[in-house]
């Protein structure tokens, strides 16, 4: 039951990032630290960002609802990548160190990660 809450608020989470993308990109851009930007940067800047919100809610609230590994593991990758892409430009490209932004990812992927754990050992015990 814990699994699927922390999974679930995860996913809850994610999806008002989502949401906020779509009703309001300037303020969702904003909250991460960039201007909205123009013309083609703004298809891009938007369609990307909503599309990484939605997968990851998506998948932490399917695997929250159907108790699966896959779906949660999904969503954990995805915050995992964000982190460690975060780091490279930070690393390579003369970024700022995102750190609130890092911390959160990895808390995120670290709640999931529980939850994918949580659901193998619920699995392999009805099995």
């Amino acid at each position: 039951m814990v699994a699927r809450i922390l999974s679930g608020l995860v996913g809850l989470f994610m999806g008002v990032m989502a949401v906020n993308w779509i009703v309001s990109p300037a303020s969702a851009a904003e909250g991460l630290g960039m201007p909205l930007l123009d013309g083609m940067a703004r298809s891009s800047q938007v369609g990307d960002f909503t599309s990484f919100f939605v997968c990851v809610s998506a998948f932490a609230l399917l695997g929250a609802w159907r108790r699966s590994t896959s779906w949660v593991s999904a969503s954990a990758a995805l915050l995992v990548c964000a982190a460690a892409f975060r780091t490279l430009a930070w690393l390579l490209h003369g970024a700022e160190f995102a750190t609130a932004s890092i911390v959160a990812e990895i808390v995120m992927s670290t709640l999931l990660i529980y939850a994918a754990f949580a659901f193998r050992q619920s699995a392999q015990e009805i099995a």
